[in-house]
């Protein structure tokens, strides 16, 4: 690896770690000609599949729209930035592993919704009355009974499992 300070080209690693999701090594290097050191990460190279548009457009996915739309549902809402972050670290794992060359909106959209039905109710019919394009107030009602009905089952499912294991990935792209 060519040095940033230098430009030579012998450089050596000082330590290798994981960093925190694992998904990367981080690299602590020390260049041979001028001594400086600095750091390198190293992460699998996957491509992300296309985007296709409920109108056939395809598009490359753009994280920032995601973050955008998941600030918007989550606005005011007591759901911490990394929370969000890990909610978008989920989302595009499961995309890069998905295996697929192009991936629907709606799917997407359903990755999200489960995300935050997990996370913060609110946020997930904030959520969903966009994405499901909510007309009136009995389509809220409606997805806010659906919503109640999840809650109960899970609260019923938990108590019948004691100690079981909880799902930790609630946005799993099916395939």
């Amino acid at each position: 690896m060519r040095c940033p300070f230098c430009q030579n080209d012998d450089t050596r690693v000082v330590d290798s770690r994981l960093t925190e999701d694992r998904d990367a090594v981080r690299r602590r290097r020390e260049c041979e000609a001028c001594n400086e050191r600095f750091s390198t990460v190293e992460e699998a190279n996957l491509k992300l599949p296309f985007i296709v548009k409920s109108n056939g457009d395809r598009e490359n996915y753009d994280e920032s729209k995601l973050a955008r739309g998941l600030q918007r549902a989550l606005e005011k809402r007591p759901v911490e930035s990394d929370q969000i972050e890990q909610i978008l670290h989920r989302i595009k794992r499961n995309l890069l592993t998905c295996g697929e060359r192009e991936i629907n909106a709606r799917e997407i959209g359903e990755l999200v919704m489960n995300e935050l039905r997990v996370v913060d109710q609110v946020a997930y019919v904030r959520f969903a009355s966009v994405y499901r394009s909510f007309q009136d107030v009995d389509a809220f009602s409606d997805e806010i009974k659906r919503l109640q009905a999840e809650t109960i089952r899970g609260r019923r499912a938990t108590r019948s499992k004691a100690g079981g294991a909880n799902n930790t990935n609630p946005g799993k792209l099916e395939r």
